[in-house]
């Protein structure tokens, strides 16, 4: 029984999975440098205006958040092409138009913005503002949602297909 509090699965095609478990690797075997970097800053004296000190442990914490987003990530992505749905689901393809201008398309990813750089597509998430409106749609439905601006904004569903990177 689902709760409707599962997030919405992330495929990734193989090709950004591997790219982005290599970019884990690299983190993780980073880790000693970094550790040794901000050890040698330490050496250097007064922490409280030691400007090398704090940059190494800046770096550090950016670099831990990004392996423990990276690890969740891959943990629970879907690998492969997203299954053939008959409504807009994450990792689609999707041509939507503005108002009741046909002329007025866009057509851009919906899915997680880890899949960018295996695309030229415009990357939307989800969660964004569109995605939720869009999210279940079918082709011809008409959604409205609110823009960051406070502007409403009607667009209808062209068309959806599996994203195959």
């Amino acid at each position: 029984m689902s709760t409707g509090n599962e997030a919405p699965a992330t495929w990734l095609s193989q090709d950004a999975y591997d790219r982005l478990q290599a970019e884990l690797d690299e983190h993780i075997a980073n880790r000693p440098a970094i550790a040794a970097e901000i050890n040698a800053r330490r050496e250097e004296g007064d922490l409280r205006e030691n400007g090398g000190y704090h940059a190494a442990r800046e770096e550090q914490g950016k670099a831990e958040g990004r392996i423990r987003y990276l690890t969740e990530l891959l943990r629970t992505a879907k690998v492969g092409e997203a299954p053939t749905a008959d409504a807009v689901s994450p990792g689609m393809v999707v041509t939507i138009y503005f108002d009741d201008d046909t002329d007025d398309t866009e057509t851009f990813l919906l899915g997680s913005r880890e899949i960018a750089a295996t695309t030229d597509l415009t990357v939307y998430s989800p969660e964004s503002a569109l995605g939720k409106a869009i999210l279940g749609g079918r082709a011809g439905q008409t959604c409205t949602y609110t823009a960051p601006s406070g502007a409403d904004i009607k667009v209808t569903v062209v068309s959806f297909e599996p994203f195959s990177g």
